[in-house]
């Protein structure tokens, strides 16, 4: 009788509460994420199973070999500092225009409009992102809507060749694909600035542009780090652009995560470079977060 009450009691507590509402989320996250995450790692540690004559052999064995491969290869080296090249690169513009977009529909349109506005932000959003990248391969392409333009009016003779297959054409596509991302945490936190407390600013002498940078850009900076976040993670893996745009020459290091993975069949490998590249991707996403967090202090004071 006592477990029984005792049971009873605990279904009653808040403890059991909180566990009845992450219950089934936090299922979720062992079966979707976690699992996979810890398969991936697993794996990363195994050899391919395949001999020198390029036959498998009986059982994998447990090897740091993977690692020692894709942090000792000049190859893998040059694609991680590439991948993140362009994805800091995407970032930063991305969000610097993404703020000012944000800023003027919180700020500048009617709140009766403000809605309007969110809609058109989202229309990329209707449609698949292939199809989005396709478009800007169409337009930048040899035969594209720029050089078919710029031909017809007389401006060039011949087709430009350095507005596609390189590293800006891959820039600017990213950061077309992912600026609603960007926008909508932003202007969110836009939202959330109490209005009074920059009246009260330019009531104490300050003007509109120090009043922005001590009041608004600190109080917006969460929704700046969550854009930065939303940009900078999936571009790093991201390799459905770089095989379209880049038309094979600017291959990242999801490229070559996928040539080991479903090419070549080297899952050991390729598990090896997925982790390092989360890892990597961790670390530097560590290193910003610390950075912000300095500098909003050293703002505050």
């Amino acid at each position: 009788m006592a477990d029984t009450s005792g049971w009873a009691r605990f279904r009653r507590s808040e403890a059991a509460s909180g566990l009845s509402m992450i219950g089934l989320p936090g299922i979720y996250v062992i079966l979707l994420i976690a699992v996979p995450l810890g398969t991936v790692l697993l794996v990363s540690f195994f050899t391919d199973g395949r001999t020198e004559t390029g036959l498998r052999t009986a059982l994998p064995v447990l090897t740091l070999q993977n690692y020692i491969e894709v942090w000792t290869s000049d190859l893998y080296r040059a694609l991680m500092l590439r991948s993140l090249t362009v994805s800091m690169s995407v970032t930063l513009i991305t969000v610097l225009l993404a703020y000012p977009i944000a800023y003027y529909v919180s700020f500048h349109v009617p709140q009766s409009k403000k809605s309007l506005w969110l809609f058109l932000i989202t229309i990329p959003f209707w449609t698949s992102y292939l199809i989005r990248v396709f478009l800007w391969k169409v337009i930048l392409g040899f035969n594209g809507v720029i050089n078919s333009g710029l031909m017809s009016i007389g401006i060039i003779d011949a087709p430009l060749t350095a507005i596609n297959y390189n590293v800006q054409a891959l820039v600017m596509t990213l950061a077309h694909a992912y600026a609603p991302f960007a926008i909508l945490p932003i202007f969110v936190a836009l939202e959330k600035i109490d209005r009074s407390l920059l009246e009260a600013g330019q009531d104490l002498g300050e003007t509109r542009f120090m009043t922005f940078l001590r009041v608004t850009l600190p109080l917006s900076m969460p929704g700046v780090i969550a854009a930065v976040m939303i940009v900078f993670i999936p571009t790093v893996g991201d390799y459905v652009t770089p095989d379209l745009i880049g038309g094979g020459r600017l291959p990242m290091i999801a490229n070559a995560i996928e040539t080991q993975m479903l090419k070549l069949n080297n899952r050991a490998l390729g598990s090896a470079l997925a982790v390092s590249a989360m890892l990597i991707v961790a670390a530097t996403t560590l290193i910003f977060l610390l950075l912000n967090r300095r500098f909003l202090r050293s703002g505050g004071r």
